[in-house]
């Protein structure tokens, strides 16, 4: 029998929870990674700068959540006082209760989780999650200036 890879099955129960988040999304007319963003906002506000690397978003697709945000009226944007340049993101009155929403979803399937694990499921989950992360952020197949050889020939 064929042994699951670490990130196969990251891969395909994150494919299951993002599916799900969506449905549930959807129920509200929106997505995932609109209630994402909405709690990923401070309540303060939050510059779009830091938004992005908060979110792993690249700059362009992290803007076009900000315009459908706004169209939206969940957000809106002030200058940064500190730096004039800058855009702070603060969420609306309906963007605050639409952050309720969301966060509601995300307590609910976690108390679900809850439900079906004992501590110590829940704890070495936790554990072998951050042992993994740990891994990922360090992990280097390819050293820098190493020359690559394969034995399969290349038509």
């Amino acid at each position: 029998m064929k042994k699951e890879t670490y990130d196969y099955a990251l891969k395909s129960t994150w494919q299951l929870v993002s599916n799900m988040y969506n449905r549930e999304a959807l129920k509200f007319e929106s997505t995932m990674v609109i209630g994402f963003a909405l709690l990923s906002i401070e309540q303060k506000g939050s510059s779009v700068t830091d938004l992005g690397p908060k979110m792993g978003m690249e700059s362009t697709s992290l803007s076009r959540l900000i315009n459908t945000m706004e169209e939206r009226k969940l957000i809106k944007r002030n200058k940064n006082p500190k730096d004039g340049r800058g855009v702070i993101i603060k969420l609306t009155k309906f963007g605050k209760l639409k952050r309720e929403d969301s966060k509601n979803v995300v307590v609910g399937f976690n108390k679900e989780i809850d439900k079906k694990l004992n501590n110590k499921e829940i704890k070495n989950f936790h554990k072998v999650i951050n042992r993994i992360s740990e891994v990922a952020k360090k992990y280097e197949f390819f050293k820098k200036g190493a020359v690559i050889m394969t034995t399969k020939k290349i038509k």
